[in-house]
């Protein structure tokens, strides 16, 4: 009996390839195990690549409902007066210290003579006030010599009087005029007094401080103060508006008159720009004065502003509402509170693009906490 010989073949191991090639396909062959990785592997990567998101997320905070704001001024002056020229137009740029507008002078220049009569009126009271008080003097000098002869005379009669040499009749003429006499002393010694006093007690005390002089100069000052302040200039630098309803002629009513300003330039700053925001409350937990933050104009949509928190109102806008919202009667529905917060604005990549106020923008506050960090620090 012959034996039969059989000869192996080695074959070579299927490569990395080949075995996830065969791996997938029966995966993808049994379908329940292809659902099963799908559903518990699928939806852990999702998991994660959202838990990711969100712990590296929450450092900024952002809003639409923001607005472009500007220093403006309805510039007016507090004196009344009929307008003599406009030196502006529509949008005109003009530096701080440019004439608007100006009234007529004339009645004000009037009323700046007579303030300066009545200075130089002044004067020559309080100069007539003195040598008032020095013919005073004189006059009680003069009195006093009076005043003497008569005591004299008086000493005389009742002399002669002890001696029966004069009736009583003479003697008691003789004591009744220096009694006068001293009288009229003591009255233009009053009257000196009362004289000294308007010159403050001082003889030589200066023209320029008594008070009749300081009242007429005070006077003039206030109406040389309302002539210079018909030429009305412009407070800061800024660009012109509302200058169709101020023309020559218009009678101008100051405020102090008035209480109300009823012909005035508006004046808006091209300088002093700011953005107002009106965050959610809910969004200002990290918000801080400083923070750096990216502004978009929707007028400009290519264009980007830089700027920092410069304060976050101490109240929500309602705060100030006449009518509160407060609800004692226990229905009501809670709101997110808005709180105004003021961007200042720091630079931009358009430095052609002129921002307007009220503009609508966009802004994102970079506050510097993602959550991850605020998990770890306990915030």
């Amino acid at each position: 009996m012959s034996a039969t010989r059989t000869d192996s073949v080695d074959y070579p191991a299927p490569g990395l390839g080949t075995r996830v090639r065969d791996w997938a396909s029966s995966i993808w062959s049994d379908k329940a195990r292809l659902r099963r990785i799908l559903m518990y592997w699928g939806v852990g990567l999702i998991a994660a690549l959202v838990a990711f998101f969100w712990l590296t997320g929450g450092r900024y905070v952002s809003t639409d409902d923001a607005y472009v704001h500007a220093a403006k001024l309805m510039v007016s002056t507090d004196v009344s007066g009929l307008v003599q020229e406009v030196d502006v137009r529509e949008g005109q740029v003009v530096k701080k210290g440019d004439i608007l507008f100006k009234l007529d002078p004339h009645p004000f220049e009037i009323a700046v003579d007579n303030a300066r009569a009545a200075v130089y009126q002044a004067l020559q009271d309080a100069e007539s006030t003195r040598s008032s008080y020095h013919t005073a003097l004189g006059q009680i000098a003069a009195q006093a010599a009076q005043v003497n002869l008569a005591a004299l005379t008086n000493s005389r009669m009742a002399a002669l009087a002890r001696q029966n040499a004069i009736s009583q009749s003479q003697y008691d003429q003789a004591r009744l005029s220096l009694a006068a006499a001293q009288a009229t002393l003591n009255s233009l010694k009053a009257a000196a007094a009362t004289t000294l006093a308007k010159l403050n007690g001082d003889p030589n005390f200066p023209a320029e401080k008594t008070p009749g002089y300081l009242k007429a100069k005070a006077a003039l000052d206030e109406a040389e103060r309302q002539l210079a302040h018909t030429i009305v200039r412009a407070p800061f630098a800024g660009v012109v508006g509302e200058v169709d309803s101020l023309q020559p002629g218009t009678l101008v009513i100051s405020a102090m008159s008035a209480f109300s300003t009823t012909s005035a330039v508006g004046l808006v700053s091209n300088s002093d720009i700011w953005v107002s925001a009106n965050m959610k409350e809910t969004d200002l937990t990290y918000v801080r004065g400083g923070n750096p933050v990216e502004i978009t104009v929707d007028t400009y949509p290519s264009c980007k502003w830089t700027g920092v928190v410069d304060a976050v109102a101490a109240a929500s806008d309602s705060a100030f509402s006449p009518l509160p919202s407060e609800n004692a009667s226990g229905n009501w529905v809670k709101v997110v509170q808005r709180i105004p917060t003021r961007v200042k604005i720091t630079g931009g990549n358009c430095p052609k693009a002129t921002l307007r106020v009220g503009m609508s923008t966009a802004i994102s506050i970079d506050t510097g906490k993602r959550r991850w960090h605020r998990l770890l620090n306990g915030d």
